[in-house]
């Protein structure tokens, strides 16, 4: 999935887009991807010249490839609003710095009433970067 398509289901846009691509897309498995570029706007302040992306992005990622996910197996669920409704069980285990790429994976563990239950992790590489069970919301 190229990053127009990504842009065709998720209603987030740049500098608040995280996900570059799509590599795979099962019925309930996706892996996605995003290049960390030196110069995205939170490298000014986290933290001057000791750049490090910021957990909560890496999180924010694993979100929107959930819900991503969750957008491309339910038709009927396209141009509704995505919110986040909770964050469980969060571990960051690498620094991610600029120039590496991420990639992202994301399953639903169930869903009701519009709000899905998301386990992801970020790895470079082959290093875990961030993992965690999230809930997502469709409005």
């Amino acid at each position: 999935m190229t990053i127009e398509e990504v842009k065709g289901l998720l209603p987030h846009r740049e500098p608040f887009l995280f996900i570059d691509g799509v590599t795979r897309l099962e019925e309930n498995l996706i892996e996605a991807w995003r290049d960390v570029r030196q110069d995205e706007f939170y490298f000014q302040g986290h933290f001057p010249g000791n750049p490090v992306l910021p957990g909560v992005l890496q999180i924010e990622a694993i979100a929107q490839a959930g819900i991503l996910l969750a957008l491309a197996r339910g038709g009927e669920l396209k141009g509704r609003t995505t919110l986040f409704a909770g964050i469980e069980r969060a571990r960051f285990r690498r620094i991610v710095r600029p120039g590496e790429r991420l990639t992202i994976f994301a399953t639903i563990l169930g869903q009701k009433a519009g709000v899905f239950r998301i386990e992801g992790s970020v790895k470079v590489g082959q290093e875990l970067a961030c993992e965690a069970v999230l809930l997502g919301a469709l409005r």
